[in-house]
């Protein structure tokens, strides 16, 4: 079956967001002019603008493509017969590809502007809140439990992944310790979800 072409003016704006990523890890988000991105992008400061009116803006398309990207993945996981070791894989490949990219830089920077631009403070929000429903469905599909039951049982230990994904994804790759602390952040995340294998297990 033949995929539908990307129409050119999506094409046009993922090679922005690209290019924004770029110069957000390189200058950091406040550093970062629209002049800068739009320079990055190859364009004029004016055709930028009619594509992204401002880095908020640019934010917002980028959480909303990592999110696209995220829903894939976990669809997937949801379609294997062991979910949570499909989650673990996916899990440590999500921290190895962040500090492989700089994701971890970019979205130091765009963390460090959600506490001071409360439009972008509410978009993050907003793709913490998805991505913890992902995991609390995946955890229902798991243990066999009803997803409400699921959310009750198992949403703070979902927040609690987030956030050490989060926090291992932020770490500088600059320090001596850096292998080291990943090993205990995958260890943590393990043993979180070998608790909820033990629910599935009894169940």
């Amino acid at each position: 079956m033949l995929q539908k072409p990307i129409p050119l003016a999506d094409q046009r704006s993922a090679e922005i967001l690209a290019s924004a990523r770029l110069a957000f890890v390189e200058k950091g988000f406040d550093g970062a002019s629209m002049q800068d991105v739009a320079r990055r992008a190859g364009m004029s400061v004016g055709n930028f603008y009619r594509y992204f009116p401002s880095k908020a803006a640019i934010v917002e398309a980028l959480i909303t493509r990592d999110m696209d990207e995220m829903e894939q993945d976990f669809a997937v996981i949801l379609e294997q017969p062991d979910p949570i070791s499909a989650l673990r894989e996916a899990i440590a490949q999500r921290i190895v590809q962040a500090h492989c990219n700089s994701d971890g830089q970019l979205w130091a920077e765009i963390d460090a502007a959600a506490l001071r631009k409360p439009e972008i403070g509410k978009a993050a929000a907003r793709m913490e809140e998805a991505i913890v429903d992902h995991l609390t469905t995946i955890f229902a599909r798991a243990t066999n439990l009803p997803l409400a039951t699921a959310k009750r049982q198992w949403t703070a230990h979902a927040y609690f992944l987030v956030m050490m994904v989060k926090a291992c994804s932020l770490q500088s790759q600059a320090l001596p310790t850096t292998k080291d602390v990943t090993q205990l952040v995958l260890r943590n995340i393990n043993l979180t979800l070998d608790e909820i294998s033990l629910t599935a297990k009894k169940a």
